[in-house]
């Protein structure tokens, strides 16, 4: 067994290093300080934030709501009272006398309400599709001013007046401002719900995995401490623009489960130089100047991902970025300073509260000669025991193990390739939530979809003989089923609009087409079109237009820092290609089972035919920066040990034996946090939770476990390779895990039944 060699002293060390190991006390009180402030800055987050922000703001669609919205208010209603007459009602129903008085008095108190404007009724109109087609229910419909939040105020103090039984009648609410505020009430509900089942189950699987309820507790404690400053970065972010409530979510939980990852990391990395001999300190600077540098290198990794959703221009996107991109270094952060200055005070008090001495005295007899006299708890994490012989398996069938896993994971994908893009409604909430129940109704028991459609804004026709003849030119257009108006400001007619009916479904593929031939239609003056279908139309050209360079900022910043890590030119390469293809079976199961509606009832969520737009783009940056996160765990050490050693294949082989079981365990934790925010009741929030932590348990358990090691066989050595200038860009600007400073030693030798011959492919 060779000598370890002791690092510099923590005195030789520079920046945080040196700070954390000379002044654990004050770190830490520092830390506790900085958290009680976000403690007290974080709270009311979630009444600041938005559910809205899925369209372009500059898109032409965008334009003509807002201009509707400021000259015709009752064209964009987004408060709808669903009048039921009650079973006392005769066959009149909605045209019977004492349901028509109380009908018109609640018209007239809503239209007195402060913030609601636009106020018609199916009494005041006698539109047709205003009554539902039984004559039993009909439509109050206003438009609730301001943005959201005062949209929502005001819906809070007007709706104990208007909802429930009123003599003859009875009244429930919907309309996209009721969805709003009732999806915003349920995500808050479920996300406190979330956080209550993933937090004891985390800490179960820390045990498990470290064995010792001390060392369980500090990843815990550093999670606990990125939720509650993501709190207060979200808090802040909301100063100064639109933040989705769906970000607290998701950021929440990348919080928890990034911070418990480089938790896991770093502690792992500190109990084997404990075990080494190193003392507390020394452990500590060893720590930080190896598993701390590839913590920063992972966190770059998963911030220029997320980064990329700032390319777009919905607010919903651009909150993800700027919420994901101070979340992941929040953690970053925490994991090295907080904990480094909790473990220089704990020391070998690290592996106090043993919770599975017995386990292990039952297996002391049979322990491995190679395992390190000492070793703490949890050694399956830390010694690897398995994997050395998974890899060594793997690298002997590379050729068959590449082809299957590729062949594999591209078939699970492939459902993606039927991928139908729609718009978020109501059916994102539980069936039994009230502005689903009144939507749905509305959907199926009222003709010509009220509130859907196109509304077609006209500025500054020179007349109605103009605003006829363009309203005739409409009306001969393909799919239109029908037009209401032209409704004008006035004699001038400097504003009108016109409703179009297309056939089929409200954003179906017949309404979306109609868009394009409405703006295709040059009257001579100016024209815009709004509506759901117009909004979809310019969101997804929205994305197309920003996906490419938010593919390519991805693609160019992760080679760039792969290859600062490693010098390699083909290891990055690799990295890119095998992170896209960990997430087919991801956006394979988003078809499979939420646009498809298989197992909609296991999972409770009504399927809408499609996928709301944002979200794939959403995952795939999330998804692939948290491959990158454990790619470089793994890449990391493999680079070490091939310093160390030159010997490509062991450096593989002890690589995945020294992370395969840390991998396994932080995507387990994080697959619990993700299973945990997908028990929400919002459809979105469902999908991204199950499919995020589908991904991630697909990337450590086959790409990383399988894949990884299989192409790294047949590139062989040719994988370290880099032409001379970039060879020595690297030697001037990389960084790695290993330790500079330390001459080369060959690390102790794996357990006998982990030394598998990997000569043979």
């Amino acid at each position: 067994m060779s000598e370890v060699k002791k690092p510099p002293s923590s005195g030789e060390s520079g920046g945080w290093t040196r700070f954390v190991t000379a002044r654990p006390r004050l770190s830490l009180l520092l830390a506790l300080v900085v958290t009680a402030l976000a403690v007290f800055v974080g709270g009311g987050v979630a009444e600041r934030m938005s559910s809205g922000g899925w369209e372009d703001p500059d898109a032409q669609s965008t334009y003509a709501a807002a201009a509707l919205e400021r000259e015709f208010p009752a064209s964009q209603p987004n408060l709808l009272l669903l009048v039921d007459a009650g079973p006392g009602v005769g066959a009149a129903g909605v045209d019977d006398p004492a349901v028509t008085a109380e009908a018109e008095r609640l018209t007239a108190l809503l239209a007195g309400e402060k913030g609601v404007v636009g106020v018609g009724s199916y009494w005041r109109t006698r539109l047709p599709a205003l009554r539902s087609e039984d004559g039993r229910q009909a439509l109050i419909a206003a438009r609730v001013l301001g943005d959201q939040k005062t949209a929502t105020e005001v819906l809070d103090r007007i709706t104990p007046r208007y909802r429930g039984e009123h003599g003859p009648v009875r009244v429930s609410l919907g309309g996209p401002v009721a969805v709003q505020a009732e999806v915003t009430t349920t995500i808050q509900e479920d996300l406190l719900r979330a956080e209550l089942i993933a937090l004891p189950v985390t800490l179960v699987l820390l045990v498990l995995v470290f064995g010792s309820a001390i060392a369980a507790l500090l990843p815990l404690g550093v999670g606990i401490v990125a939720i509650l400053g993501t709190n207060a970065v979200l808090r802040g972010l909301t100063e100064f623009t639109e933040v989705s409530v769906f970000a607290q979510n998701l950021t929440t939980a990348l919080g928890l489960g990034l911070a418990i990852d480089y938790a896991l990391f770093i502690v792992r990395r500190f109990r084997e130089e404990l075990a080494a001999g190193q003392d507390p300190a020394g452990a500590v600077g060893t720590t930080l100047r190896t598993a701390g540098r590839t913590v920063l290198f992972s966190a770059l990794t998963v911030a220029v991902a997320l980064s990329a959703m700032a390319f777009f221009p919905m607010s919903f996107l651009r909150s993800f970025a700027y919420a994901g991109v101070a979340v992941v270094l929040l953690a970053a952060a925490a994991a090295l300073v907080l904990l480094p200055a909790a473990l220089i005070l704990l020391g070998e008090r690290v592996n106090s509260l043993d919770l599975r001495r017995l386990w292990r005295r039952g297996r002391a007899s049979g322990a491995p000669s190679g395992a390190p006299s000492g070793a703490p708890s949890g050694a399956a994490v830390e010694t690897g025991r398995g994997w050395g012989r998974a890899a060594g398996l793997v690298m002997r069938r590379a050729p068959l193990f590449a082809v299957a896993t590729t062949a594999g994971l591209l078939l699970l994908g492939l459902p993606f390739l039927g991928v139908k893009f729609g718009t978020v409604d109501d059916r994102q909430l539980p069936k039994t939530a009230e502005s689903h129940v009144v939507q749905q109704q509305i959907r199926d028991a009222f003709p010509g979809s009220p509130g859907g459609g196109l509304t077609v804004l006209a500025e500054g026709a020179s007349g109605p003989a103009e605003l006829t003849a363009y309203r005739e030119r409409l009306a001969a257009l393909p799919g239109v089923v029908r037009i209401d108006g032209p409704v004008s400001t006035g004699p001038e007619a400097r504003y009108a609009y016109f409703s179009v009916i297309a056939q089929g479904e409200g954003v179906g593929p017949r309404a979306q087409d109609l868009v394009g031939e409405v703006r295709k239609v040059d009257p001579g003056f100016r024209t815009s079109v709004a509506g759901q279908a117009a909004r979809l139309v310019d969101t997804k050209a929205a994305i197309a237009d920003a996906l490419p360079t938010a593919l390519a900022l991805v693609a160019l910043a992760t080679l760039l820092l792969v290859f600062l890590l490693t010098g390699s030119l083909l290891i990055p390469l690799q990295a890119v290609l095998l992170n896209a293809l960990s997430l087919t079976a991801m956006f394979g199961a988003v078809v499979w089972v939420f646009q498809e509606g298989n197992l909609s009832g296991l999972l409770s969520f009504t399927s809408t035919g499609d996928i709301e737009t944002t979200l794939p783009v959403l995952m795939f940056c999330i998804a692939f920066g948290l491959s990158m996160d454990y790619g470089v765990f793994l890449i990391s050490r493999i680079k070490e040990e091939y310093d160390r050693t030159g010997d490509h294949e062991g450096a593989v082989r002890t690589g995945l034996a020294r992370t395969g079981g840390l991998i396994t365990a932080a995507a387990l934790i994080l697959a619990v946090v993700m299973v945990a925010i997908g028990t929400s009741r919002v459809t979105n929030t469902k999908m991204l939770g199950l499919g995020i932590a589908l991904a991630v348990l697909m990337d450590a358990m086959i790409v990383r476990s399988l894949l990884v090691p299989a192409v790294m066989k047949l590139t062989g050595k040719a994988t370290w390779w880099a032409p001379g200038p970039l060879r020595r860009l690297h030697e001037r600007f990389g960084l790695s895990e290993g330790e500079a400073a330390a001459p080369p030693v060959r690390p102790e030798p794996l357990p006998e039944e982990e030394k598998v011959p990997v000569g043979t492919a």
